[in-house]
């Protein structure tokens, strides 16, 4: 299986003196996603809880609630240089772990991305507005009624902890982390990824296979922005606060006040921004 770091030999400036050493990389490599044989999607990603990851999109496009739905998850062969099946894409006859097939229980809804993919090609002034519709008639737990508070004091503990957590990131210094934590600030799942959205996904499908959904009462924390598709992420795991280190974006607002989610931004040391539900704080 491929690992989630890579070794690469550089050059090293320092000053007027060079050297060669070795450096570490996150690992990126194309994932695709199946649903029953069928092709859904291709994400690139940091390899590492890919089953995870998988559960964890798939939830994110309306197409899983609980973890009785999805029957199986396995990798897929993929073909060989001349097209011929068992190679994984490498030629050496070994299975790459790059294909992704998710079996499921009963009859799904259109994915998401079909209103997005169809909405691309619209008139652009549309589809922020027809986005955050498609997204309301998907969520199944509303954020709105969620009951939990937390002190200041616990949500400027948890970049601290969540990058604590943060391993590949040590040795590599190039992948965005996404962290979910219970109402006392404790640190239950944490995920690493070269793509944020990953990061999330990887998270929200632990807490799938977990059967822990929804995220009622609990917290979600990413290492970048905050952006609509995070946003969307986090409303479809039930989860009511959505914290990121760095700015949301607008359309990432506009969601979060639709569906009743609290939006912290610019969660560094002891300060933040609260964009929506600022009554949960305090």
């Amino acid at each position: 299986m491929a690992r989630a770091t890579a070794r690469r030999r550089v050059v090293r400036l320092h000053g007027t003196e060079r050297g060669l050493r070795p450096d570490a990389l996150a690992a990126e490599e194309p994932l695709e996603i199946r649903i029953g044989g069928e092709p859904l999607t291709v994400t690139m990603r940091t390899p590492g809880q890919d089953f995870d990851l998988v559960a964890g999109f798939l939830v994110g496009e309306g197409l899983l609630h609980e973890a009785e739905q999805l029957a199986a998850l396995r990798y897929c062969a993929g073909t060989d240089p001349d097209g011929a099946n068992g190679s994984g894409g490498n030629g050496s006859g070994a299975n790459s772990y790059n294909i992704v097939d998710a079996t499921l229980r009963g009859d799904r809804p259109l994915p998401l991305s079909a209103h997005r993919n169809l909405l691309t090609t619209s008139a652009c002034g549309l589809c922020g507005r027809d986005t955050v519709d498609a997204v309301r008639t998907h969520v199944r737990w509303k954020p709105a009624d969620d009951p939990l508070t937390v002190r200041p004091e616990l949500l400027y503990a948890l970049p601290d902890r969540l990058r604590a957590a943060q391993r590949t990131f040590e040795s590599t210094g190039g992948l965005h982390a996404a962290g979910l934590f219970g109402p006392d600030g404790e640190l239950l799942c944490a995920r690493e990824d070269v793509g944020r959205h990953n990061a999330v996904d990887k998270v929200v499908g632990w807490a799938l296979r977990e059967g822990r959904l929804p995220l009622t009462g609990h917290l979600l924390l990413v290492s970048g922005r905050a952006s609509f598709e995070l946003t969307q992420k986090a409303a479809l795991a039930g989860l009511p606060l959505l914290a990121a280190v760095s700015a949301p974006s607008s359309l990432a607002v506009d969601l979060a006040e639709e569906l009743g989610l609290t939006l912290v931004g610019f969660l560094r040391g002891e300060r933040a921004n609260v964009y929506t539900r600022p009554d949960r704080i305090g």
